[in-house]
């Protein structure tokens, strides 16, 4: 394929047309107006990031279903899970806060790596997913509002804080709040959007990798 045939690639930030060019493994393309990284090549980036998702998954389950600490005072303990925590907070008035606490640490990764996996395992498997296109602007859309590490960043400060008055007992949901937090990290550098466009391409034209 020569140059005048290659598809056409808008920068994200300066809006300048440019056409795709050919890419070493691991290399990025940038704007030449504006520097902006237009896209990469990942090679491998569909098995990679459906790997990542599904372990993600995985911990996300341990992390909503075990408790994510134990409070322990005078032998009298107490341990609650997330859910458990957003329900207190609910019922204590604190309205905004068990809001955004369920969107940002539950609502939010679960319907991102739903998403994922929804688009990921068919390709893996050689399908097409339907409603490709809206899903992928979903994705985008809920991207900001994923912020685990945010709130493992809280966690930790609150357990600063209580340790000076309370037994403080590590659940097993924190180790995997811990964990997911690095999980999403790698998948999204890992997850290539482009990626699956071409992959979508090959696919309906018939060529299975």
């Amino acid at each position: 394929m020569n140059v005048q045939q290659r598809p056409l690639i808008a920068c994200p930030q300066c809006d300048l047309l440019l056409r795709e060019i050919e890419l070493p493994p691991n290399g990025a393309a940038c704007c030449c107006c504006c520097g902006a990284t237009l896209y990469r090549n990942r090679p491998d980036s569909i098995n990679r990031s459906l790997a990542l998702a599904l372990a993600a998954a995985l911990f996300y389950g341990i992390a909503n279903t075990f408790p994510i600490i134990g409070i322990n005072l005078q032998g009298s303990g107490n341990a609650v899970t997330l859910l458990q925590a957003v329900h207190d907070l609910w019922n204590q008035g604190m309205h905004l806060v068990a809001s955004l606490t369920f969107i940002t640490s539950i609502l939010v990764p679960a319907l991102e790596l739903g998403l994922l996996l929804y688009l990921l395992l068919p390709l893996y498997l050689g399908k097409v997913p339907v409603g490709v296109s809206p899903i992928m602007r979903l994705l985008q859309a809920i991207k900001p509002w994923g912020m685990v590490e945010v709130f493992m960043l809280g966690v930790l400060v609150s357990l600063v804080k209580l340790v000076q008055d309370f037994r403080i007992i590590p659940g097993v949901a924190l180790w995997s709040f811990g964990i997911l937090t690095l999980l999403l990290a790698a998948l999204a550098s890992s997850f290539n959007p482009r990626d699956i466009w071409l992959q979508l391409d090959k696919d309906r034209d018939g060529v299975i990798d």
